[in-house]
């Protein structure tokens, strides 16, 4: 590895710096974006069972809302639990408005390496093309110049799609996961609602 460094130099440094920002982001949005972390399973459940038996109290509703995401948005219904429904359905759309903010953080830093890795291999192709240009002189090739160009076109070529790669599927699973999160949020809110206002049993 140490060897490729060397013979590429310094266009290779962007791509590498690129590569372990990818790998942090992904590890970090593979534990934060799992779903029972964000949407855990029983929590609207056991937020129906306390809402009816105690109703909804500030120790139940600050306890819900540092449950979850989730819990984030049920809490924000929860608090206007005795407002009207509209004002109950807002509150809790400008919380899931910020929620899904939050679970969205960092993906667009993903998307973009995804997106300049392949332009920065493509940059790397260029400065061997011209070095192997530069080798040409009149009294003929420089052979360490030659292969310090080729060295140059094909590793950086090689390593910006292999970060583009793994980072645009990986992107693009993130985003997937996070629409089937607000979806399932949304009907969950949705359940608390209805059961709120007597347009639905829990």
């Amino acid at each position: 590895m140490f060897a490729i460094i060397q013979a590429v130099g310094w266009p290779i440094w962007p791509l590498i710096l690129a590569s372990v920002i990818a790998v942090a982001l992904i590890i970090e949005r593979s534990i934060t974006l799992r779903r029972a972390r964000v949407v855990p399973a029983g929590l609207l459940d056991n937020v129906l069972n306390d809402l009816q038996q105690d109703g909804a109290s500030a120790a139940m509703i600050e306890r819900v809302a540092l449950h979850s995401p989730l819990g984030r948005v049920l809490a924000a219904g929860l608090r206007n639990v005795n407002s009207p429904r509209e004002m109950m359905k807002e509150s809790i759309e400008e919380t899931g408005r910020a929620v899904v903010h939050e679970l969205e953080r960092f993906l667009t830093t993903l998307g973009t390496i995804a997106a300049i890795s392949p332009l920065m291999g493509l940059l790397g192709t260029i400065i061997g093309m011209i070095d192997i240009f530069a080798s040409q002189g009149v009294s003929g090739a420089n052979p360490a110049q030659l292969a310090q160009g080729i060295s140059i076109a094909l590793y950086t070529t090689g390593l910006g799609l292999i970060i583009a790669i793994p980072a645009m599927i990986f992107w693009r699973h993130f985003r997937a996961l996070i629409d089937s999160f607000v979806i399932d949020m949304e009907q969950q809110a949705i359940k608390l609602v209805e059961v709120a206002h007597g347009e639905r049993r829990a």
